[in-house]
């Protein structure tokens, strides 16, 4: 099981912002900021459901090659509301939400890039209609 994962971002403010909008419709909120004097040398802020942190960013040069991110969701509806917020947060688009039958029948998904090109999605499995 995965407890954690940090992705990097070339301007942290940007990114933390985007990130705030972004996924505050699923849940996810801001809860710690790390400096870079006690990670070693790049802030880092960590997003997840109260009470942990599990989506973390930290300050560098973004990964190269961008890395893929996904949240899972409940509903097709949230899928939904995090591609109109990040949209408005100034991601690009990557993906309007929809199923992707190639997956499997019930894939509800929509994909965005932020603002270092990560390809950030949040993704449903259940079966409800559209």
């Amino acid at each position: 099981m995965i407890d954690h994962l940090k992705i990097a971002v070339s301007d942290f403010a940007r990114s933390k912002a985007f990130y705030v909008a972004a996924l505050a419709p699923i849940g996810y909120q801001l809860l710690m900021e790390v400096p870079g004097k006690l990670t070693g040398g790049h802030d880092a802020a960590g997003f997840g459901v109260p009470p942990k942190p599990d989506f973390w960013i930290g300050a560098g040069g973004p990964n190269v090659p961008p890395i893929h991110v996904a949240f899972r969701v409940s509903s097709r509806a949230l899928v939904d509301a995090f591609y109109a917020a990040a949209m408005s947060a100034g991601a690009t688009d990557n993906g309007p939400p929809g199923l992707r039958l190639h997956y499997h029948p019930n894939y509800y998904g929509a994909f965005v890039r932020d603002p270092d090109g990560h390809n950030i999605e949040a993704v449903c499995h259940d079966a409800e209609s559209a």
